[in-house]
């Protein structure tokens, strides 16, 4: 029973969703001086014009009146037409029932005036031959029993139909679970099994109910040119489903050619790309690459040249897409340009940064740099934003936009070899010796591991403030010890504490709000005290 109920629910909605558009006369879309002769259900003519001052709607109702008086009389009923030189005439027994006129004929068809009016005998004596079957008893007996027939062979194949999405959709359920569980990465499962069971279950009902409905279409179809007054819209019914098929097939076979070229441009596009990056790959590792290629930037220029190539392999394959020359594909295409153009401005200026610092170096992978106030390694390049990981275990990403409009301090650019600069700044009394501090401050760069001893650390005087010099001690991080530069500076700040303790001098930058006692000068004999020796080159 629930099968039943269903087929007959099927049924249902089928008829309701095609009776209301059958239930419209044949003709397509009549203009407001046109008037159709509908008579049982099919249009037998269309008057278009005045004939013999009669309106083409007064002409229609009265050939309907006519007609309808001559089917009830009966008789042998066979249509005749006869020529007139004021157009054709169209009798059925001898009694003229309409007239057809020059102003008729629809000019967009090309067809004569007789070929008009043998057009509307035929329809005529379908008509008649019509009536006659619905008054036949015995015919109608046989379209009710094709009609059950009809019903059995549906419910039949709906039952078959039925038993096999069972079983095909438990196949392929079970078939689908495995391949998922199987598809994997690095360990991960690449997709959900539930999703894929859902998703194929969805596609099976969809083809499932596709099926049921285009049976349910042709049954009905099949019913209604069965009985005589239903056979127009049986009629109407099969002539649409194959104008819809015939229209998909034509569009089809029409979309092959333009569809086989963009294929073509396509295929072209993909080789072109494969073979200028395995060129720009060798160029790059070359004995004397060009100075904007190298093995840094070759990615970069690799994927530019990629984008620039597809590019103009979709502009070259968009005339020969399915639908490119529609309106609503222009409109679709005018719509995603404006949406990227209006939102997009931000993005394009990231990646118009990103390429200016690829192609500027102003940065390499595991180079250690000051952007603003953020410091640590470059981790991380990318087309819109760059990380670096500071010592203390951070990781920033910081806008590309933002390294372009900001000084970048690069400590690893100027050394020798791998590696980057340490450096740290110390203000000191002039009354200490300045030779001494320079001294303490390279035995505590010495004494700190992960600094090398070539090059030499160095200290510079940067300036000679109002109540102290400064002091800048300039080293170079060995690529052997690859600590964070966060870990080497606590350590040489812990040695430079150590080493002035050592030798009796205070860290402490003074500041005097009135002239001191003695002036803060260092003798010629202090000079050269410890750690600081005569034979040094800059001890003079």
């Amino acid at each position: 029973m629930p099968f039943i109920q269903r087929l007959f629910v099927i049924l249902l909605l089928v008829a309701a969703a095609v009776l209301p558009a059958l239930a419209k006369p044949t003709v397509d879309k009549p203009a407001s001086d046109e008037a159709p002769l509908v008579v049982f259900n099919r249009t037998v003519f269309v008057f278009r014009s005045e004939f013999f001052g009669q309106a083409a709607s007064a002409r229609a109702a009265r050939a309907e009146i006519t007609l309808e008086a001559i089917l009830k009389k009966g008789g042998e009923q066979a249509v005749t037409v006869k020529d007139n030189p004021e157009g054709q005439f169209i009798l059925v027994d001898g009694a003229l029932v309409f007239g057809i006129a020059p102003g008729d004929v629809d000019p967009l068809t090309e067809e004569t005036l007789p070929q008009v009016a043998a057009r509307a005998a035929r329809a005529l004596e379908a008509v008649i031959a019509e009536t006659r079957e619905a008054r036949n008893v015995k015919a109608l007996l046989k379209a009710v029993g094709f009609t059950l027939l009809a019903t059995a062979v549906l419910s039949l194949v709906l039952w078959g139909l039925t038993r096999l999405r069972r079983r095909t959709q438990a196949y392929v359920m079970t078939l689908a679970e495995s391949k998922a569980s199987a598809l994997r990465i690095s360990g991960a499962q690449l997709v959900e099994s539930h999703y894929v069971i859902s998703v194929l279950r969805r596609l099976m009902a969809a083809m499932y109910w596709l099926i049921v409905i285009m049976l349910a279409y042709e049954w009905l179809s099949f019913v209604f040119e069965r009985f005589p007054y239903t056979r127009p819209w049986g009629e109407r019914l099969n002539g649409y489903f194959v104008s819809v098929a015939s229209d998909i097939a034509i569009a089809v076979v029409g979309a092959i050619p333009g569809l086989g070229i963009a294929l073509t441009i396509f295929l072209i596009a993909r080789f072109s790309v494969l073979s200028l990056g395995r060129f720009l790959e060798r160029l790059a590792r070359g004995s004397a690459p060009p100075t904007w290629l190298g093995t840094d930037t070759m990615p970069t220029t690799r994927r530019l040249f990629a984008i620039g190539i597809w590019l103009f392999a979709l502009a070259m394959a968009y005339p020969y897409l399915p639908g490119s020359d529609s309106e609503a594909f222009k409109g679709l295409s005018v719509l995603v340009g404006l949406m990227v153009s209006l939102g997009a401005s931000s993005v394009v200026g990231q990646a118009a940064s990103g390429l200016i610092l690829t192609y500027t170096r102003t940065l390499r992978l595991g180079e250690y740099v000051r952007i603003g106030e953020h410091e640590g390694t470059v981790t991380r390049m990318g087309a819109f934003t760059t990380a670096i990981r500071t010592g203390l275990g951070e990781e920033l990403t910081i806008p590309n936009s933002l390294i372009t409009g900001a000084v970048t301090k690069n400590y690893s650019r100027a050394v020798q070899g791998h590696g980057y600069i340490v450096d740290t700044t110390v203000t000191i009394g002039y009354d200490t010796p300045w030779r001494q501090v320079e001294a303490m401050l390279i035995e505590a760069a010495r004494r700190t591991h992960g600094i090398l001893e070539s090059p030499t650390p160095r200290v510079f005087q940067t300036a000679l403030s109002d109540f102290y010099p400064e002091y800048r001690l300039v080293a170079q991080a060995a690529p052997s010890e690859p600590r964070p530069r966060a870990e080497v500076l606590t350590m040489l700040h812990a040695n430079i504490q150590d080493v002035f303790n050592k030798y009796g001098v205070q860290i402490m930058s003074p500041h005097y709000l009135g002239d001191p006692a003695q002036a803060k000068m260092v003798k010629q004999e202090d000079w050269h005290l410890p750690p600081a020796r005569p034979d040094d080159a800059r001890a003079g």
